[in-house]
């Protein structure tokens, strides 16, 4: 496993706790960028980016439309919306029809994001309850970045881990501790 300088991470039912273990373990002087795409209820705006921001020491935001990327933050795919990384370093915001009965789409997320940032990109898939991601983390490794699953005996939903594993081809599974210690190493 080679460092990166962006980490993509879904997760659907069962993952918000090893999100915020996650957040919990990263510095605040964490130089890399991380996206989240985590499903989430469709017209709850507020409540989400606060609850993580309470665990993390860096900054949380959810990004509009033409931001720029920057280091050092953790990106929230905000509510009903598809996040997608564009080439140059910005975001663009879709409101197209759901992808895996999911907007924000984890698979749309991990594909722009490997097209855009290759090699630079490591792609985490936790616990969740549909395929939703299992395409993206392939791309991920496809476009030569590093792609891992949660273990998914350790997850609460081992659906969309099981998925990702089959569809992506991957022989990196970690536990949460062993995600935590690969992030703070990188």
């Amino acid at each position: 496993m080679r460092p990166t300088q962006y980490i993509v991470i879904g997760g659907s039912a069962g993952s918000f706790q090893t999100i915020t273990r996650i957040l919990e373990a990263l510095p605040s002087d964490y130089p890399h960028t991380l996206f989240l795409a985590l499903h989430r209820l469709k017209y709850v705006r507020k409540g989400f980016v606060e609850a993580l921001s309470l665990k993390s020491s860096l900054p949380v935001v959810e990004p509009c439309d033409k931001d720029e990327i920057r280091s050092g933050t953790v990106y929230l795919a905000p509510a009903n919306y598809h996040l997608l990384i564009e080439p140059g370093g910005y975001f663009a915001l879709s409101v197209e029809e759901s992808v895996n009965h999911s907007r924000p789409s984890i698979d749309l997320t991990f594909r722009s994001a490997a097209y855009s940032l290759k090699e630079k990109l490591t792609g985490i898939i936790l616990s969740g309850a549909n395929r939703d991601g299992a395409d993206g983390l392939h791309a991920v490794k496809k476009h030569g970045g590093t792609a891992i699953v949660q273990n998914p005996d350790e997850c609460q939903v081992r659906t969309m881990p099981s998925a990702a594993l089959e569809i992506s081809q991957t022989n990196i599974i970690l536990t949460d501790n062993e995600i935590i210690d690969f992030l703070k190493k990188m």
